[in-house]
């Protein structure tokens, strides 16, 4: 039975009104818990025998957004009641929110204009396979349907922020909230609009560990990439350069000028950012560091420092005195002096070292700068120079390095014969691998080094959901970081990366786009409209095919895309000629109640509780999407007034979602804008 049965799970951190917290958590096959927060360590849990509840109190502490996870008999689990989650390519950690009283802080939800979120794949040259990022998109873009006319439309400058070492392209958006951040600053104008882009720092981890035997449509696979661990002439660096600032320029109304592109990061993304940013000071003029260094051997920067300054509008750099990385970023701080470079410096002290709450607290400090050279030069002015070095400074050494990141489990692997899962749990007694598709979990067995593994001979191209059974308690897989997005318990997600199905596999295809709506918690997918001859805008066709995807039961928006696989499904299709170009969207169509339709537009619904599995599910969609594209396509009939699908703030028909510049999907796919109606050129 799916979910291991053994655990009966009724945990959610209490926030007291006196800055206290109280951590509970149900587990009755667990014989010692502990918890692990970034405020206080790993403190031991107590268990009530009459209730059953293990719990701990600890505090007080600031309000904030704070990781923690659940020790279960030596083991790491995630809090299995809590939505909210850390994306990683290894830890697993949920998140504690504590809210402030007064909605003061940066992060707080707050009810102004929100942005968009567009989850964007593109053909990387640089990688040799599909790469990925996260496109933030401010609340005006595209607010309110706007005419076709082109000249109209605002461009924006960009801002390319990267997440840290072992986070994923999500990090930014789901832990630092730069989303929220940046509505709240622009909602009081103490910041600039613009787009930000938020890369994966480790694209080499998205290629297959070893090459397989393909399927049909699969393409062949590149070799595995290693980790990212330098800078200059790497993977990263050059799809940077060469691969999704010009993929971002076309797709978007960006202003491409070194004036107004900034670039930034946090830990490892800060020193890729510094790095690429000096190292491209043609492209880039605001630069930011939180919680981290670069190279002091970069040519051309540093021996020449008035012209270096007179192309760096902002330079800011930030790090905590008690980070682990403090001394090394303190020795670039004081380096940066020494030669003559003008850069502006913050310290906190109280935001628990090489920690996201300061690198949220450094990202608000200096969105209000970019892109305001006004702002910037004031702040340059009034930097300080670097403290002077006490001999007592954490540094960054090969030893920490290597006691942070230890030698990664592959799990899972996929081989010709089948799929083998593995997991580290010395103390563990008893490990089960449990397969949503399976009516029995299957053993696994220890080795010497306390690594149990088990090998799966079916489903080899099949996507599912699966955990372990660690002595009862079901653990989501430490060394996949592809999680399923539930509710409750988070599943990990096995996906043969040679399926023609998934991204890793698609080669040089054309990709749509996923826009998700935070605020109505709905997600908007749009494929890649035929285009003119000789790279011309999206033209009149077909009508596209528009499916529902309802999410069932402890499924979020997300579900239908993160383990459905409805975008890639549909890049697939749609690339090999087998599916005219579709929408796919989570929303219940509310809005289209109201007003009239276009003639000939049909929806078609798929439900996921109708199918048990997301095997099921996935297949179901395939065979719809191929049927649907067999039935005789409409031609659009537009009504009076030229305002083709779109629906205007006033109700003139059309099925355009009704933003009122709240979110939604605009976003056209290889045009310049949304969904505003099929084939209609627009940008």
């Amino acid at each position: 039975m799916f979910f291991g049965g053994a655990l009966t799970a009724m945990s959610q951190p209490v926030c007291n009104g006196d800055g206290m917290v109280t951590f509970q958590y149900k587990n009755d096959s667990a014989r010692q818990v502990l918890v692990d927060v970034q405020f206080a360590g790993r403190k031991e849990m107590t268990r009530d025998a009459a209730t059953g509840l293990w719990t701990v109190t600890l505090g007080p502490v600031a309000p904030d957004i704070y990781p923690y996870c659940y020790i279960v008999d030596g083991v790491s689990v995630m809090d299995p009641e809590n939505p909210q989650y850390f994306p990683n390519e290894g830890f697993k950690n949920s998140l504690l929110e504590i809210k402030s009283a007064d909605g003061s802080l940066p992060h707080d939800i707050r009810p102004v204009p929100h942005g968009r979120l567009e989850y964007i794949h593109y053909y990387s040259q640089s990688l040799g396979g599909t790469n990925q990022a996260v496109v933030y998109l401010p609340p005006s873009y595209n607010a309110g349907g706007q005419q076709f006319n082109m000249g109209d439309q605002k461009k924006y400058p960009v801002f390319y922020l990267i997440s840290g070492t072992t986070d994923t392209e999500e990090v930014y958006y789901k832990v630092g909230r730069v989303n929220y951040i940046l509505d709240n600053l622009i909602a009081d104008k103490l910041a600039k609009e613009m787009i930000v882009v938020l890369p994966y720092g480790n694209p080499t981890k998205l290629l297959p560990v070893s090459p397989l035997p393909q399927m049909p449509g699969a393409g062949g696979a590149p070799a595995a990439g290693q980790p990212q661990t330098r800078f200059g002439g790497d993977v990263f660096s050059k799809d940077l350069i060469n691969d999704l600032m010009p993929y971002i320029e076309k797709n978007y109304r960006t202003i491409n000028n070194r004036d107004n592109r900034a670039i930034g990061g946090f830990s490892r993304g800060g020193n890729q950012a510094l790095f690429n940013g000096l190292s491209n000071l043609d492209k880039f003029s605001y630069l930011c560091s939180y919680s981290s260094f670069t190279s002091t051997d970069i040519p051309n920067v540093y021996d020449n420092a008035d012209d270096t300054n007179k192309k760096i509008n902002l330079f800011w750099l930030g790090v905590g005195t008690d980070d682990f990385l403090y001394g090394n970023a303190r020795d670039y701080m004081a380096f940066l002096d020494q030669k003559g470079i003008r850069s502006v410096k913050e310290f906190t002290s109280d935001k628990y070292g090489h920690t996201w709450m300061n690198a949220k607290y450094f990202l608000a400090k200096t969105l209000p700068l970019l892109f305001n050279k006004k702002a910037a030069e004031a702040a340059m002015q009034a930097g300080q120079p670097a403290p002077a070095a006490t001999g007592q400074e954490q540094q960054f050494t090969p030893g920490v390095m290597a006691r942070l990141f230890p030698r990664p489990i592959i799990s899972p692997e996929y081989t010709e014969k089948g799929i083998i899962f593995r997991m580290k749990a010395p103390e563990a007694k008893k490990v089960e691998l449990e397969c949503e598709m399976l009516p029995l979990n299957i053993a696994m067995v220890r080795d010497s080094d306390g690594v149990w593994s088990a090998e799966l001979q079916e489903y080899l191209f099949e996507t599912f959901k699966y955990c372990f059974i660690v002595d009862g308690t079901p653990v989501a897989d430490p060394s996949n970081m592809y999680l399923s997005p539930d509710r409750g318990f988070k599943y990990s997600i096995a996906d043969n990366p040679m399926s023609p199905f998934n991204f890793a596999s698609q080669k040089d295809i054309q990709h749509g786009r996923t826009a998700y709506d935070v605020e109505r918690q709905e997600a908007w997918y749009m494929s890649p409209m035929p285009q003119q001859p000789q790279g011309g805008m999206p033209m009149m066709g077909a009508m596209p095919i528009f499916v529902q995807l309802v999410p069932g039961e402890g499924d979020t928006m997300e579900s239908w895309f993160k383990v459905g696989g409805a975008d890639a499904i549909a890049d697939r299709l749609v690339a090999n000629g087998a599916v005219r170009s579709c929408v796919l969207t989570t929303s219940r169509l509310d809005f289209m109640q109201q007003g009239q339709q276009m003639p000939g537009f049909q929806v078609k619904t798929l439900r996921a509780d109708d199918y048990p599995t997301w095997t099921q599910r996935r297949r179901a969609l395939v065979r719809l999407l191929v049927t649907l594209n067999r039935e005789t396509p409409q031609t659009p009939q537009f009504p009076m007034g030229g305002q083709g699908m779109r629906r205007q703030r006033g109700g003139q028909g059309g099925f355009q979602r009704p933003m009122g510049g709240q979110g939604g999907f605009q976003g056209p796919m290889g045009g310049q804008g949304g969904f505003q109606g099929p084939m209609m050129p627009m940008q």
